[in-house]
């Protein structure tokens, strides 16, 4: 029986539970030496020195990144509604109020158009998310917070190392999420990491994730435990050893498939940007649940639908959005299929994936 290629694959190793075993006999295991040299290496590798924050997941780093930069009741944060869920949640979890806009049919990212034109004098920032690993048009966004007078935050949850004319994603905004999940480009088992643009915002964000104090029993502000552990730590510092030649690995994956792929439309890069491949992901135009199903059922070829419901139509967030119309972000919703392209594919696994998406085309023209 042909082995299952699945969509997306966390890669641990015994370096990583050396790590964990090594951090465990220590006995400290909660946040301590670990975290902070976490936080200093990550930022290092992918941020150029920026003051950095270590929390427990990516949306707790969102919704403390909001709270520090100082957004809460009454204001509005532009994001975009084809993202995943935590984008809006952490909006609304600050008191504010998410307003969505409308994506670039070719990057997946906020268009600043739309962006613009949801602009009110109650927006106090706009919040694009580096979509799939490829930036969004941060020197256009810029331009419009810097003419508005608004702020502007970065969800890189899944973009790890990408960047737009040289310029590092995590560098553009206020601050920037990175998230460590399982299955993202590097992972801590489970975590986030809040870059900051300044010691003022960093300072805010270390507080909120520790009940609020920076000095024990002395609570400036009321916070939540928010704190990553030592083991998580130790498990992402010897994640980030590996994942530069695991982005190259992605890209020449990426590569594969758009040279060879036919009967879909291949994710297009903007000029300057790197994409980091967090996924692959191409259009089907035409009935992409049934492509999908026959990829997995007549070919073991997994793949993923980032996302079939945009925010402003789900129950939790589409109070926030009545009536609203975005027509590239539901669009998007119905063709987009991601594919594999994790460091842990085979030549033969890529060509299997060319070949069932080749045959699947076929049978559906």
């Amino acid at each position: 029986m042909t082995d299952f290629i699945p969509p997306a694959k966390p890669i641990i190793g015994e370096d990583e539970i050396d790590a964990v075993t090594r951090v465990m006999r220590s006995g400290m295991v909660a946040q301590g030496p670990e975290v902070a040299a976490f936080e200093t290496e990550f930022s290092a590798f992918f941020t150029d020195g920026l003051p950095t924050v270590a929390v427990n997941s990516g949306t707790a780093g969102l919704h403390l990144g909001l709270l520090a930069a100082g957004v809460g009741a009454g204001d509005e944060v532009i994001v975009p509604s084809f993202t995943f869920a935590a984008t809006g949640n952490s909006v609304a979890l600050t008191g504010g109020t998410p307003v969505f806009a409308d994506i670039e049919p070719d990057t997946f990212t906020l268009d600043p158009a739309s962006v613009e034109a949801a602009i009110t004098s109650k927006t106090k920032g706009i919040m694009p998310v580096h979509l799939y690993g490829h930036p969004a048009r941060m020197r256009e966004l810029r331009a419009l917070a810097d003419k508005h007078g608004i702020a502007l935050y970065e969800d890189a949850a899944q973009a790890h190392g990408a960047a737009l004319d040289g310029r590092k994603v995590g560098t553009w905004g206020d601050f920037a999420m990175f998230s460590l999940y399982p299955t993202k480009n590097m992972t801590s088992g489970e975590g986030g990491m809040i870059t900051c643009a300044n010691d003022t915002i960093a300072r805010n964000a270390r507080l909120l994730r520790n009940q609020g104090m920076e000095k024990q029993y002395e609570n400036e502000v009321v916070g939540f435990n928010a704190r990553m552990t030592d083991i998580h730590a130790a498990i992402g510092r010897v994640q980030l050893t590996k994942v530069g030649a695991w982005t190259a690995t992605r890209q020449s994956n990426a590569a594969f498939l758009d040279e060879n792929l036919r009967g879909v439309v291949v994710p297009p890069v903007a000029t300057g940007a790197e994409h980091v491949y967090h996924q692959y992901t191409v259009r089907v135009t035409d009935d992409r649940d049934g492509f999908v199903k026959a990829l997995r059922e007549e070919h073991q070829v997994g793949s993923g639908v980032y996302y079939p419901i945009p925010n402003h139509r789900l129950p939790s967030l589409a109070p926030y959005a009545p009536g609203l119309d975005l027509p590239e972000t539901e669009r998007a919703a119905r063709e987009v299929v991601s594919l594999p392209v994790h460091p842990s594919l085979t030549q033969g696994d890529l060509e299997r994936i060319v070949e069932a998406v080749d045959a699947v085309a076929k049978a559906g023209a």
